[in-house]
């Protein structure tokens, strides 16, 4: 899960980065098709909503053992495309880009897991341990 994570937090920040170095319109910022649901006039090139989607999907279906979950979620994220390019908040070439930036995102994050994993899981359990020591101490929660 931690990999998964990672590679939806590394989507997250490559459109960031993307949508400051290029601004995309969206198609009710050009005046195409009808908008069903309010949204900010920012880039839309590559989803948001999809890159992290797909990203989470991809790590998880590129691993031995949660693969059938990660093609699941993957087939999941068409029907979300879908209803994003039907609302008119993107189109279908953003799509192309969140695949793109995930595929690359999650391939990436595995294949680098081995210098951030441990330390990433030994950071969060460490949180975990002066959050919930309390309750660890009366059994309540486990460490």
């Amino acid at each position: 899960m931690l990999v998964a994570s990672a590679s939806g937090l590394l989507g997250l920040l490559i459109n960031q980065i993307i949508g400051l170095a290029w601004l995309h319109p969206r198609p009710f910022m050009i005046g195409l098709g009808h908008t069903l649901i309010p949204h900010v006039a920012d880039s839309s090139f590559p989803s948001d909503h999809l890159t992290l989607w797909w990203a989470v999907a991809f790590s998880l279906a590129l691993q031995r053992g949660p693969r059938i979950a990660g093609v699941t979620l993957a087939l999941l994220g068409v029907p979300i495309a879908w209803a994003r390019i039907y609302l008119g908040v993107h189109f279908p070439f953003d799509m192309l880009g969140a695949i793109a930036v995930a595929a690359i995102c999650a391939w990436l994050t595995l294949r680098e897991a081995h210098w951030y994993l441990l330390p990433s899981y030994q950071l969060s359990t460490g949180i975990h341990r002066r959050l919930f020591s309390g309750l660890i101490a009366l059994g309540w929660v486990r460490e």
